[in-house]
């Protein structure tokens, strides 16, 4: 094990991706998020509508996705590259035709991939930025660089990856006229903010629901207007301040510890990996 410790995987515990990703509320309200704003693009909706049955097992599709997140930024080098590994052979199946623009769409398709990757990426940086703290602008920078590396895992082309806080407000500027509400999207958005009760998800119902109006709070207004969920300033205000006792009582030992629940054993494994590189660092 302490050998497997040395190794800190592909950014590290210096890493301002470490600090970001390492909180609750940047995965959890920045992950719902990411889900509202992707499905604006009518190629990467194309992709999940047709490919996936995260309507029916939502919350395995989420741990799926968590696990990537976390071996691959907390991870040792190994469990990173296996991650992006089977992610790739996933993306291979990924083809077909968009329904809205008719255009071929497929998983591996370069700009497909830069917008998954900086519409979560930033997202997380949104959500820790607004529930837990400000960062300097130099680590803000530092961490959309970090993000380049995470990105070129599953063969998005490094120079396409926005590397800094202004390259990304640029790329979404650049990507705003392609936007559009599809049906896919309009069922991924409705799952987030809306969904169903399941026995799959009842222990964690609630608290999701707290969390995607959170989330909304964070959504780009005009975005919003195009996809018909804005509301008043004084809801969004009311959902920022009911959610953050959740987000508070997320952080606690007992909580973290068993946060196996939500997320599953195998992200949880790779967590608990990551407190050991911070605590041998500390000793």
């Amino acid at each position: 094990m302490a050998e497997a410790v040395r190794d800190q995987g592909l950014l590290g515990p210096d890493s301002v991706a470490w600090k970001v990703i390492g909180h609750p509320a940047a995965t959890g309200i920045g992950g719902l998020r990411t889900l509202m704003i992707e499905a604006l693009h009518p190629l990467a909706i194309a992709g999940v509508a047709q490919h996936s049955a995260y309507q029916q097992k939502p919350l395995e599709r989420l741990q799926r996705t968590y696990y990537y997140v976390v071996a691959t930024v907390f991870g040792d080098s190994a469990t990173a590259h296996a991650a992006a590994q089977r992610v790739r052979a996933v993306h291979q199946r990924v083809r077909g035709i968009d329904p809205v623009t008719g255009a071929a769409y497929s998983a591996d398709d370069p700009d497909t991939q830069v917008w998954v990757h900086t519409v979560q990426w930033y997202s997380y940086l949104v959500a820790y930025r607004r529930f837990v703290a400000r960062l300097s602008a130099e680590d803000e920078d530092r961490y959309m660089a970090e993000g380049v590396r995470i990105a070129a895992l599953v063969g998005t082309p490094p120079e396409r990856v926005p590397a800094t806080v202004a390259a990304a407000r640029a790329y979404f500027a650049s990507v705003r006229p392609r936007l559009c509400v599809s049906d896919g999207a309009r069922a991924a958005i409705d799952l987030v903010l809306r969904g169903r009760f399941s026995l799959e998800l009842a222990h964690i119902y609630f608290l999701v629901r707290f969390m995607a109006s959170a989330a909304l709070a964070t959504v780009p207004r005009d975005l919003r207007k195009l996809a018909g969920i804005d509301r008043p300033r004084e809801a969004d205000a009311l959902a920022v301040t009911a959610v953050r006792p959740l987000l508070a009582a997320l952080t606690l030992p007992w909580v973290r510890g068993n946060e196996w629940i939500v997320v599953g054993k195998d992200a949880q494994r790779v967590r608990e990996r990551a407190q050991q590189v911070l605590g041998r660092r500390a000793g």
